[in-house]
């Protein structure tokens, strides 16, 4: 058993980056004839399932979403993850913050969104 102690490098992923990075260990598994970890096997299923932009264009997306006033990080993952339709599931996104966004906020999010889904 292995004890982590500490933390050295902290990144949040899309789920298509994570998807990415996934691959790469899924490759190195195939080539030395190793069996996954079941979890391993069910974060794989779960990235291809979901993931649905590619990891280059889910880094754009969340750097354009970035630039938006109130965008943090972790909510630009989100927003890419999901890639919200319309103004009620952007709003459910939101719905931990503590301020509201206005509707032409909203739509400006949306429209960024619609470029990429």
């Amino acid at each position: 058993m292995t004890i982590f102690t500490e933390k050295l490098d902290e990144e949040t992923l899309t789920t298509a980056e994570a998807k990415e990075l996934l691959a790469e260990i899924e490759a190195d598994y195939a080539a030395t004839d190793r069996d996954m970890n079941f979890n391993l096997k069910r974060a794989i299923e779960h990235v291809n399932r979901f993931a649905v932009l590619d990891a280059e264009e889910s880094r754009e997306l969340v750097m354009e979403l970035l630039e938006l006033e109130k965008v943090d990080e972790s909510t630009a993952v989100k927003i890419v993850d999901l890639l919200p339709q319309d103004r009620d599931e952007l709003r459910a996104i939101y719905a931990q913050e503590r301020f509201t966004l206005s509707g032409d906020e909203l739509d400006e999010i949306l429209n960024l969104v619609a470029k990429y889904a």
